[in-house]
């Protein structure tokens, strides 16, 4: 199968680091049959998946497999079981794919996976270069994974959230929409206020998600996205938490910052804003 490459990325200065762990469709095709690879498609419904996916890959809820019924995140013995159920080993390359797959990508990376990579941009390319999908949902042999420590300083929590308020060494980056930061919009959509409050952490400057995306969801290049931190204030020389609602897009722009940017510390807070806006004792600005 020939495959095509939609996107080219220069592996030169900090795009070296992203060249280690972005695959293309062509990569995909090449390792289809290979036992040390798995897939994983990562998206907030399986219609796209039930319909067609690439072959051999799993599917993963990014709400019912990666989070409880009240969205918050799922346990780290439940993150083993999702991987032993997929066969899984340490030693296992893993590739995340689809509309949630930064969230996989960070995720895996946090809970200190050896080997993730990801295939960026919209469930569609591996159609559109040139791939057949596949309805054959694997049923892979079972494996006992056991999580290795944790990645240190790729996840932020509640209470460093608090302390990066008030530090001028960080800065708060929340990439939802405008009107999610204003308040004017609340997540979910039509949800009623006893599921949380509307507004942005105190001092967190807005870089919506969809200016740092092109129009295929893919990352705009290392220019394009270091002229729009810039702009906003966002720099290098300091620490960076990213937030959004559930930490999917704040995952990809953790992704840019430090893969292609090479930003040198940046975490994802990823209980973001359905812990945050839930409790009544967080600070919320308007």
């Amino acid at each position: 199968m020939a495959l095509t490459w939609r996107r080219d990325y220069a592996l030169d200065g900090n795009e070296r680091i992203a060249g280690r762990v972005l695959v293309d469709p062509a990569w995909i095709s090449e390792h289809l049959d290979d036992p040390r690879v798995r897939l994983i498609e990562v998206d907030v419904s399986p219609a796209a998946y039930e319909e067609g996916h690439i072959p051999g890959a799993v599917f993963w809820s990014a709400y019912g497999d990666l989070r409880d019924a009240d969205f918050t995140p799922v346990g780290r013995e439940e993150l083993e079981r999702l991987l032993s159920s997929a066969g899984i080993t340490p030693e296992t390359i893993l590739v995340v794919y689809g509309y949630a797959g930064a969230l996989g990508f960070w995720l895996l990376k946090a809970h200190g996976h050896r080997d993730v990579r990801i295939m960026e941009g919209e469930h569609g390319r591996w159609a559109e270069a040139g791939g057949k999908w596949s309805t054959e949902v694997p049923q892979p042999t079972e494996s006992a994974y056991s999580l290795p420590p944790a990645s240190e300083g790729l996840e932020a929590s509640r209470e460093a959230m608090e302390a990066a308020i008030e530090d001028p060494g960080q800065i708060l980056l929340d990439v939802r929409s405008e009107l999610e930061y204003s308040g004017e919009q609340f997540w979910p959509s039509g949800a009623s206020e006893d599921v949380g409050r509307a507004g942005h952490v105190p001092g967190a400057i807005n870089v919506p998600i969809d200016l740092l995306r092109d129009e295929s969801r893919f990352l705009r290049d290392s220019d394009e996205l270091r002229r729009a931190f810039d702009r906003s204030g966002v720099t290098p020389d300091k620490a960076v938490i990213v937030y959004c609602t559930i930490g999917n897009r704040a995952a990809q722009a953790w992704f840019g910052l430090s893969h292609l940017l090479g930003y040198p510390d940046v975490r994802v807070y990823y209980n973001s804003w359905v812990e945050w806006g839930r409790r009544s004792d967080s600070a919320i600005e308007p």
